[in-house]
């Protein structure tokens, strides 16, 4: 049962849960993130740009997990991860110190005007649902990430990659264990973080139509989704 405006940010809750959350989604990314999802996007060119040396910007970071896998795997790359989440970033930037990467750096920041420009990737994980702003998230997004020539095709522009929880579009095709534990992990977690900053409330099942309906509003013209797991959907979108 809720009381009052049913608000409650990730600052107000007690640290252990980012340690918690950062285990839970940790796997997934290590069975997925390097071999399956980034060959996936853009028909392999975020693949090839991040061998050869691309400028990157991991946004709702956390502890980091997703930057520094992709700043070993790349070394070529320069990474940038970016959290409101003061702890967490702390405990990213320590990791970063401890495991000696030195083309990664991790700072406070909000999704919605993190710095930067000419970002070659953008890459949000598991964090875009549950934001106050996620429309001003990606909107910064187009504003900061590198722009092509805009032909059909164009393989020079940026690539954005959102990984959200695996959820349907609508209620009566989310009834399985799994979406139960996300409901109940956005019931108490995801919406009243939203709620504390004015948000949408998304929430950890959204759905695929709205998550496109973010991206076009914030004004990307491409959204795709590029493939699932059992417990992610992952999309990209372009300029």
């Amino acid at each position: 049962m809720f009381r009052g405006e049913r608000t409650f940010s990730w600052m107000d809750h007690n640290h252990f849960m980012a340690e918690g959350f950062a285990e839970f989604f940790k796997s997934g990314y290590i069975g997925n993130l390097i071999n399956l999802w980034i060959p996936a996007v853009d028909n392999g060119n975020v693949l090839q740009k991040l061998k050869k040396g691309a400028k990157v910007a991991d946004v709702g970071c956390g502890f980091g997990i997703t930057t520094l896998m992709m700043a070993k795997a790349y070394p070529n790359s320069t990474f940038k991860g970016f959290d409101f989440h003061t702890e967490s970033i702390e405990k990213a930037n320590e990791s970063a110190k401890k495991e000696n990467i030195k083309n990664v750096k991790f700072e406070v920041s909000s999704a919605s005007d993190f710095p930067g420009s000419g970002y070659d990737f953008i890459t949000f994980f598991d964090c875009l649902h549950d934001m106050g702003d996620p429309v001003g998230a990606l909107t910064h997004t187009i504003n900061v990430i590198k722009k092509g020539d805009g032909g059909r095709g164009d393989t020079s522009s940026g690539t954005c990659m959102i990984a959200e929880p695996f959820a349907q579009n609508e209620l009566e095709n989310n009834v399985n264990p799994v979406a139960s534990t996300f409901y109940a992990a956005s019931t108490l977690i995801c919406v009243p973080n939203s709620l504390a900053f004015n948000g949408p409330a998304l929430g950890a099942q959204a759905g695929e139509n709205r998550i496109k309906d973010v991206a076009m509003k914030s004004g990307f013209s491409h959204f795709k989704k590029v493939l699932e797991t059992p417990l992610n959907i992952v999309y990209e979108v372009k300029p």
